[in-house]
């Protein structure tokens, strides 16, 4: 059913209608029987469009090129407490904390054309009048006489049916020269009475980026009486090209005196004019309510991968609409003709490497940790393709990429953050064919720095990482590159490498490269070469070897959107060996539950996560507790599945999972490309990527009954795995025992392999912590950290 801003539609028959759209998540709450009708109802767009979640509410498919969604002047594009749309454009990336995309922002409007700014233009609307569900948005304009619109999509068109008072004088209005990055130059030509075509060339993301451009054309369903340009302030009647830097639009007008609907499809192509227009012809031939019905589809089969039993309806609601936005992205950037333009700015073709559509837009930093291990479970086939086509933006540009929107490198972030995105693809299966390739690329990346004509950073302190064993802090360092600087953030940035380095050493000992897993696997210790032992906490360097910053962990330097206290858990790949660090287990789990507020915690779960753990989405310094709003310490919690405490790791998890509602603010600060919403879907489920880049998933409490994962044969043979836990509650939470297929297991984590090849995990749980997983080797054992290491 559609949401609405303030108020719900309700469909006859829907179960969950009588529940009020703001209440808020009790994980694990009251059970219920699984409602009838289509998993897409259950879907609220608006989820984190409130308080810097920077989410869209507008019309996309799976992985879609198009993102046809309205700004209301946010950031990011929309924001839930804003009363004012400028535009329905045709790209948004869900999730991120600065400006991107929202190019061709398209209004309606009626009247005489007097102003060319979108900010003075914009429509007004009411909360009760808009509402919006998977691949369909609809809003009712107040001003201009009211006007209803409404946007479907496809994977690369977005089609827009305009509802117009009676009037000659109904407006669209194409506006070229404002999005939310900067604005290079544009261009638009009016090619028939029904045609406008459209070129954009942009720049920025955060900081400055190389130029990139993009190519719509958008045709109407019936022809336009006046047309024209304008360029700045001044309007042209009647104009049909023009070129500008600045303001600058075109626009065409109706008579709706007779028949009040107009409407447009809008397809752009990333590759060239030729290519919008075959975009156009290939998927622009159906009505609206078709589009729109086939968007409806598109998302009910990928909801439908993840059938759960048990939780009560706002559970439900926010779990699917997690699992949503968790398909929202990588964007497909391939035409249909298969071509793209790739990072050398050269046009190529899928066909070069064998994929079936060319992926682009990669978060990299925030994703490696969470999505991208989900869509490996639940959408393998797109998610081999993501993966070659980051090996593309290697062979075309000549180095793997760290933060990539459409076809540039915006260096955004730090780290190394690729290796483990494509170790996880190789350890997940994908490579197959390619896994050579793909061993060459991310060996490159680990042991040099790029050219200083490559656009890419890389690993940019590798220099002094790979000679002294750390990423030196160095404030303010000349940075030649646009985008952010591993020396300012040398700490963090040691781990990350560390990491990878990891990561990588086993994926070389797999395909036989002994030499390099063994150099490998001793870097992946470098995160000793950063621990101050008078402080018993992590501390940057400076480019002298001696520790610098603040002693206080809380108020450290050098670690990227995080303190010491949050980074002291990101060595997933040697926990026991920082545990030893701290002072064992038992040290570790005394620093756990400080850093968790474990006693508050386990008296007031919700008030703990919301008033001791959350501060503000942009908060991320000056604190010694969990940021559950932040990808640094995503996998914090299951570290108590290494202290040999893995009741705590259920405890901590559900509050974090209360964090996320049903409601407009309902998402732990930026989604950041689906990650923070994967994070709720996998914790939910009780199955948890704690190794990035690794085969290892952790595993806690579900928060349902019952989960059945229907799976992609070719990659997981019996088709389906169904995890439950009967029982499971706010008071029966802790995990008594589980069963793989019917044999009892110890451990407190599975293997893909194990996933591949099993069909049930069966979980009993009760009232008060048990015995499980609390053996010697019940933890996911270190990876890629000594010579001949590996799984057991």
């Amino acid at each position: 059913m559609p949401w609405l801003r303030g108020s719900r539609l309700r469909t006859a028959g829907a179960v969950l209608a009588a529940t009020l759209l703001g209440s808020t998540l009790a994980a694990p709450a009251a059970r219920a029987e699984p409602p009838g009708g289509a998993l897409t109802d259950l879907v609220n767009p608006f989820i984190g469009s409130r308080h810097d979640g920077n989410t869209y509410p507008g019309a996309a498919v799976p992985f879609g090129m198009v993102q046809l969604s309205p700004d209301t002047g946010h950031t990011t594009g929309y924001g839930y407490d804003d009363d004012h749309i400028r535009g329905f454009s045709a790209v948004h990336v869900s999730g991120v904390g600065c400006g991107l995309g929202g190019d061709l922002p398209v209004l309606p409007t009626t009247g005489d054309i007097t102003e060319t700014d979108y900010a003075k233009y914009a429509a007004a609307y009411r909360h009760d009048g808009e509402s919006a569900r998977p691949g369909y948005y609809r809003v009712g304009l107040t001003s201009y006489g009211g006007i209803t619109a409404e946007l479907t999509a496809t994977a690369r068109t977005g089609r827009q049916r305009y509802t117009f008072p009676a009037t000659d004088k109904a407006n669209v209005l194409l506006n070229t020269g404002q999005s939310l990055h900067r604005t290079v130059s544009t261009r638009v030509e009016v090619l028939d009475s029904r045609t406008i075509r459209t070129a954009l060339t942009g720049r920025g993301f955060c900081q400055d980026t190389q130029p990139y451009t993009l190519y719509t054309i958008t045709r109407f369903d019936r022809p336009f009486t006046a047309y024209g340009t304008w360029d700045g302030d001044v309007v042209t009647p009647g104009a049909k090209r023009s070129t500008a830097s600045g303001r600058h639009g075109a626009y065409a007008r109706f008579d709706t005196r007779r028949d009040r609907t107009v409407e447009a499809t809008t397809a752009i192509s990333h590759v060239d004019a030729a290519g919008a227009a075959r975009n156009l012809r290939a998927e622009g031939g159906r009505s609206f309510d078709r589009t729109k019905a086939a968007a409806d589809a598109a998302w009910e089969r990928r909801l439908s991968l993840v059938r759960t039993r048990g939780g009560d309806p706002a559970l439900r609601r926010t779990f699917y609409s997690s699992l949503y936005r968790s398909f929202l992205a990588p964007n497909i950037g391939s035409d249909v003709d298969g071509r793209y333009r790739g990072w050398d700015q050269k046009v190529h073709r899928t066909a070069d490497f064998g994929g079936s559509a060319y992926y682009q837009n990669w978060s990299l930093w925030d994703t490696y940790r969470t999505q991208a291990q989900l869509l490996a479970l639940l959408a393998p086939r797109e998610s081999r393709d993501m993966a070659l086509s980051v090996l593309r933006i290697d062979k075309e540009s000549g180095w793997l990429p760290k933060w990539g929107y459409g076809t540039v490198e915006t260096n955004i972030m730090t780290g190394d953050p690729v290796t483990p995105f494509l170790t996880n693809a190789y350890q997940q299966g994908l490579l197959a064919g390619h896994e050579q390739e793909a061993y060459a690329a991310l060996r490159k990346n680990a042991d040099g720095v790029p050219p200083a004509a490559s656009p890419a950073v890389g690993r940019e302190a590798n220099g002094p990482y790979l000679k002294d064993g750390f990423a030196p802090f160095i404030k303010g360092r000349p940075h030649h590159k646009p985008g952010d600087s591993d020396f300012d953030h040398g700490a963090s940035a040691t781990l990350e490498y560390a990491l990878s380095d990891a990561m990588l050493a086993q994926m070389a000992r797999d395909l036989g490269h002994t030499a390099d897993a063994d150099r490998y696997a001793a870097r992946a210790r470098n995160y000793r070469k950063i621990f101050d032992a008078s402080t018993g906490f992590f501390r940057a360097r400076d480019e002298r070897g001696a520790f610098t910053g603040p002693a206080d962990p809380a108020r450290s330097e050098g670690f990227h959107e995080g303190t010491s206290w949050q980074y002291q858990w990101l060595v997933p790949q040697d926990l026991p060996g920082v545990l030893r660090l701290i002072g064992g287990r038992d040290r570790a789990d005394e620093r756990l539950d400080a850093f968790f507020a474990y006693r508050q915690l386990l008296k007031d779960p919700r008030k703990t996560a919301r008033e001791v753990w959350v501060n503000g989405p942009y908060d991320y310094y000056n604190a010694d507790k969990y940021n559950p709003q932040n990808e640094p310490d995503l996998i914090a919690p299951y570290t108590y599945l290494s202290t040999g405490r893995p009741w705590k790791t259920t405890d901590v998890v559900h509050a974090a999972l209360t964090l996320f509602t049903d409601s407009p603010s309902g998402m732990t600060g930026n989604d950041d490309l689906g990650t923070m919403s994967a994070w709720m879907v996998l914790s939910a489920i009780g199955v948890f990527p704690v190794q990035p880049g690794t085969d290892s998933w952790g595993l806690s409490t579900p928060v349902f009954d019952r989960v059945e994962l229907t799976l992609d044969r070719r990659y997981y043979p019996a088709g389906r795995f169904t995890i439950t836990a009967p029982g499971t509650s706010s008071t029966d939470r802790y995990v008594q025992s589980v069963r793989l297929d019917g044999v009892d297991r110890d451990r407190t984590y599975l293997t893909t392999g194990e996933l591949r090849s099993g069909r049930e995990l069966a979980f009993t749980v009760g009232a008060r912590p048990s015995g499980w997983g609390t053996g010697d080797d019940a933890a996911p054992p270190p990876v890629g950290t000594a010579a001949g290491s590996g799984r057991p």
